[in-house]
């Protein structure tokens, strides 16, 4: 990585922990952009990751487990997007990285991205719509206009069967599997994206990459 696109990567995740402030003030404040808020419960037994949780690495053996609530929309989640693919490229061999769906109420099209990436996941394509997602961000975030047919158009560039995709994204069990998600992130106190659990312990995100480097080497020289 060269000089000037470490410290581009460190500025942007200094974001993070700004954003997340005020992602926690949209998920606890009235909502008056028709969201309505989160209209889901905590879990009675939350667990940080469960069977059907989408890894993004899968190694032989997994030493740490690194599970990310975010939402696709969350800019800190954009800003810190490029840090966690770094860490997953250079760790992916020895640490399990997990994604969960935590789309905030403050967010027009948070909820309908994680839908999307759940459709999508029904057809094994849950990662390409993850990255694509997070790569286009800047291109349909922070939008008032409702985004549906901006994310079939990555869906029919993934090559996804666009007929099942429509049926999937239309599926109460698809916006189930997400509420899933936002259940248990409620009961571990999740209140803001994006929210980091390192082995089931909540951790105050990283403000950089060597920081969230040093982490990770430190939990695994336990």
């Amino acid at each position: 990585m060269n000089k000037l696109k470490r410290h581009l990567i460190v500025a942007a995740v200094l974001l993070a922990g700004f954003a997340a402030a005020v992602g926690s003030y949209l998920l606890l404040a009235p909502d008056d952009r028709g969201s309505g808020g989160l209209d889901v419960q905590p879990a009675a037994e939350a667990l940080p990751v469960r069977a059907s949780s989408h890894r993004l690495t899968a190694p032989e053996k997994s030493e740490l487990t690194v599970v990310e609530f975010l939402d696709f929309e969350c800019e800190a989640c954009g800003a810190v997007y490029p840090v966690v693919e770094k860490l997953r490229e250079e760790y992916g061999h020895r640490v399990t990285f997990v994604a969960r769906y935590f789309p905030m109420p403050g967010h027009r099209n948070g909820e309908l991205a994680a839908r999307t990436a759940e459709a999508a996941a029904r057809q094994g394509k849950f990662e390409e719509m993850y990255t694509k997602l997070f790569d286009t961000q800047k291109e349909w975030g922070e939008s008032q206009d409702w985004k549906q047919s901006v994310f079939r158009s990555y869906a029919r560039q993934l090559g996804l069967d666009m007929d099942q995709f429509d049926a999937d994204l239309a599926d109460p069990e698809v916006a189930g599997r997400v509420q899933d998600d936002q259940r248990d992130g409620l009961a571990l106190d999740v209140a803001g994206t994006p929210t980091f659990l390192v082995d089931g312990t909540p951790i105050q995100t990283p403000g950089s990459y060597r920081a969230f480097k040093a982490l990770i080497d430190d939990r695994l020289s336990d």
